[in-house]
């Protein structure tokens, strides 16, 4: 069972869901969606706080642009913190919110006892999307690259229809890209998601586009574990990460052989073995 409540901060209406117990872990994202993805096995072991961020956050006032920056994203999560009255817990960011949990582990390093940064690219920048693209199409299946021909052209008339959900629409187009079995729908992991697609286009489009995680690592002392998938073409190749060598001695790095964009639901068994294995390393 889920638990739905409500923190107010700066302005925004920021939902969470508690799922499980024990030792707390603190996903970044949209509360709504992420619970979606992990399986209930984990919950047995774990308390999994899903955490809205104000990218998924519908807005109690008038939106300024000082709004859309990170460090508003940190501050909230860190007024989430406080709220949730976590003294120690670990931080789990998937995606491009992989910035957001290690930019909060250097922020506010005393309250995270662990890092956990999964199917990111090092930097969102634009040079890094198009060899992202090149990659797919030099690597990717013939069979594979067809469906996703024929997923993206009708992205354009889903923005048209409903400009609102764009972010929403784009995942789902580009399942080809995500997925491990190429073919996987996932338009219901979506549904009921709010975007506040200015954040997002910010946060997206210009923040994580100027950030390096692998530069970030070297000031985050805590351990981490980046999860990679071998097929998740959104953020290939993970080649991206090799300066990640064995000189980064709090680093774990895991690639995730039958998984695209989400190995905690493609490779459910083997996910929950190797975070819940880590986890409970002495580091």
């Amino acid at each position: 069972m889920s638990t739905y409540q409500t923190i107010i901060s700066d302005g925004f209406e920021l939902k969470y869901a508690i799922r499980g117990s024990g030792k707390p872990i603190l996903v970044i994202g949209s509360s709504i969606y992420y619970p979606r993805l992990f399986s209930n096995h984990l919950y047995k072991s774990f308390q999994f706080i899903f955490l809205d961020h104000r990218g998924f956050a519908k807005p109690i006032r008038a939106l300024k642009p000082e709004d859309y920056t990170l460090d508003k994203v940190i501050n909230d999560i860190e007024a989430a913190r406080q709220c949730l009255h976590l003294d120690q817990f670990i931080i789990l960011g998937h995606s491009g919110h992989a910035f957001m949990a290690l930019e909060y582990a250097k922020q506010f390093p005393g309250y995270v006892e662990k890092v956990v940064l999964l199917n990111s690219a090092p930097t969102n920048s634009q040079e890094r999307q198009r060899q992202s693209i090149s990659y797919f199409y030099e690597t990717a299946s013939s069979a594979r690259k067809e469906r996703f021909e024929k997923d993206i052209v009708l992205l354009e008339n889903d923005i048209r229809r409903d400009p609102d959900r764009r972010f929403v629409h784009m995942c789902i187009r580009m399942g080809a890209q995500s997925f491990y079995d190429y073919t996987y729908d996932a338009a219901y992991m979506w549904n009921d998601v709010y975007t506040n697609m200015p954040i997002i286009d910010y946060l997206w489009g210009e923040a994580f586009g100027n950030m390096d995680l692998i530069q970030s690592l070297a000031n985050v002392r805590k351990p981490v574990l980046i999860g990679l998938g071998r097929t998740d073409y959104l953020v290939a190749p993970v080649s991206l990460w090799d300066r990640v060598d064995g000189s980064y001695t709090n680093v774990k790095k895991v690639v995730f052989e039958h998984s695209g964009h989400n190995p905690m639901f493609e490779e459910p068994h083997y996910f929950n073995q190797t975070l819940t294995e880590w986890i409970n390393e002495n580091h």
